[in-house]
């Protein structure tokens, strides 16, 4: 079976600094694989390489078996490589209806320039209603985006990334700043699109991790130092000496936007 996704050799640097030294990895179709590292360990440079943000200086990525470490970042998208969370994504002053709505009219290819003639039309409006009641929205799709509470701004952001119709989602810290039941009510919401959407997690939330992944991949200095099912990663002697065994303070402080 050909993987969904595969990182292979990848190297990147900026300036004496290594983020991705060497880096191989892959996701098989309908799994959740989640990468695991602490603060610098390269995993934002990592999801950066992946959507086409970034180039590698060396190495190739590979989706559903072609060659794509080339290839611009929205060409990935139309490929079916979504990322959610790279930045706040979500238009503040338009209602979450709307919102949806113009994801569906850039995968439809439409123009913004004629998003006010069209925004009642039904071929945007009848997928958007669709995808914000599949994420737990379908009651909020006239509340304006920017009065929503904070997971539930995640949630829409992820209806945005399910209306470019996705294959593979890139879920880049979906937990931080989230509060423990919001974390909770997010577990639940990804959860529920497992084996709809194959996904790559990166997350500081360990209990979310080890809930959700099917396979954890650990980075360290940009190099992967352990790759298995979470029971071998939370029993591997060097994770625990790299990572999980000083994750009070990992779980307390998080791992932020810092990480390179």
């Amino acid at each position: 079976m050909t993987d969904a996704l595969e990182a292979q050799g990848l190297i990147k640097a900026f300036g004496g600094l290594t983020a991705t030294d060497n880096l191989s990895l892959s996701v098989a179709p309908g799994e959740i694989h989640a990468v695991i590292g602490p603060n610098g360990a390269g995993k934002t440079t990592l999801v950066n390489l992946l959507s086409g943000m970034m180039r590698p200086d060396a190495g190739r990525i590979l989706f559903n078996g072609g060659d794509i470490t080339r290839m611009a970042a929205p060409a990935r998208v139309k490929a079916g490589l979504a990322r959610s969370y790279q930045i706040t994504s979500i238009f503040r002053d338009f209602t979450v209806l709307e919102n949806v709505m113009l994801s569906v009219q850039a995968r439809q290819g439409h123009s913004f320039r004629f998003w006010k003639p069209v925004s009642r039309d039904t071929s945007l409006m009848d997928p958007a209603r669709e995808l914000l009641a599949q994420v737990g929205l379908g009651d909020r799709v006239d509340m304006r985006a920017g009065d929503l509470a904070y997971g539930e701004q995640r949630q829409l952001e992820i209806a945005i990334s399910l209306a470019t119709e996705p294959s593979f989602l890139l879920l880049d810290e979906p937990m931080a700043g989230m509060g423990p039941e919001e974390s909770q009510k997010m577990i639940a919401f990804l959860r529920a699109l497992k084996g709809d959407y194959t996904m790559l997690l990166i997350e500081h939330d360990m209990d979310a991790v080890f809930v959700l992944a099917d396979r954890i991949t650990v980075l360290v200095y940009g190099k992967v130092i352990a790759s298995g099912a979470p029971e071998e990663i939370r029993n591997d002697p060097a994770v625990r000496e790299a990572y999980l065994g000083d994750d009070d303070t990992e779980h307390e402080n998080g791992e932020g936007p810092a990480d390179a």
